[in-house]
């Protein structure tokens, strides 16, 4: 499967922004999917991550620092994944990553853990000033 992350910009603090993830190959409809993001000179870090809905209902996890303010969602018709951001600081400026990992059953705990993931897209620049 093939990410496009999208969405990315300049923003000032406070300010929103929705990153999108296109999908293809696949379906996604059985993947985990995440978001990461990665500041310069800094490791690649979770943010958010949501389960495959299968015969489930769907979860969603959220790093601490985001929680509250970013919300991760799917549309598994369109083979998309979105994370609605708000109320953005200055530290939540990065390379923000969407990824895929492909599971058998929707039961399977959703990683948290970038090694978890199988498909990674290129990414998009969040830049939020003060």
């Amino acid at each position: 499967v093939q990410l496009q992350a999208s969405g990315g910009g300049l923003v000032q603090a406070g300010g929103s922004l929705t990153l999108s993830c296109a999908a293809s190959g696949r379906t996604i409809s059985r993947y985990h999917m995440g978001w990461f993001r990665q500041a310069p000179g800094k490791e690649r870090e979770f943010v958010a991550a949501i389960s495959w809905s299968g015969w489930s209902d769907t979860r969603t996890y959220y790093a601490d620092s985001v929680k509250g303010r970013f919300t991760i969602s799917r549309d598994n018709a369109k083979n998309m994944v979105y994370l609605q951001m708000n109320s953005l600081k200055p530290e939540d400026t990065a390379v923000y990553y969407c990824a895929a990992e492909s599971v058998t059953n929707p039961l399977v705990r959703v990683k948290i853990e970038s090694g978890g993931y199988d498909y990674w897209g290129q990414g998009t620049q969040v830049t939020v000033s003060s």
